[in-house]
């Protein structure tokens, strides 16, 4: 974070350091002191994953230029690759960029069936929902007399 945000600060002292404080007053002022510190506390953190989103952020353009460079150069891998056949084999050029084609199509086969394997391990969050459904539970019990 380069700029200065200013965040709300809990003050240390009462105003009137000889006033006599009643037990409403102190529940207020620690209240109006919670309340600030959380403010403080969650201006704190948004400003931290601000900062670092626009760190990744900036990564990730570079990394999706990487990618775009790297599939424009892939045409050029084949056609090497295609030529290479024929030429190594001595077959005519259609067989040699036939064989690319099929090694293309047996890793595309190949990913898609490793992904589908990926994606179907995913289950939903289950601590998560347990510990919401635990909060919840609390708190629709805190009226109860038990």
């Amino acid at each position: 974070m380069t700029t200065r945000e200013h965040i709300a600060s809990i003050p240390l002292t009462a105003d009137d350091p000889t006033a006599e404080a009643s037990i409403g007053g102190l529940v207020r002022d620690a209240t109006t002191h919670m309340s600030t510190l959380v403010r403080a506390e969650f201006e704190l953190a948004k400003g931290e994953v601000v900062a670092e989103l626009k760190k990744g952020a900036k990564g990730s353009a570079f990394l999706v230029v990487a990618l775009a460079v790297l599939s424009f150069s892939m045409f050029f891998l084949f056609m090497t690759l295609g030529f290479g056949f024929s030429e190594w084999w001595n077959w005519p050029r259609w067989a040699g960029f036939g064989l690319v084609t099929l090694l293309m199509l047996i890793t595309a086969g190949a990913l898609v069936l490793l992904g589908v394997r990926k994606l179907r391990k995913i289950r939903a969050p289950q601590k998560s929902i347990a510990a919401a459904k635990d909060t919840v539970a609390a708190l629709t019990r805190r009226g109860d007399d038990n």
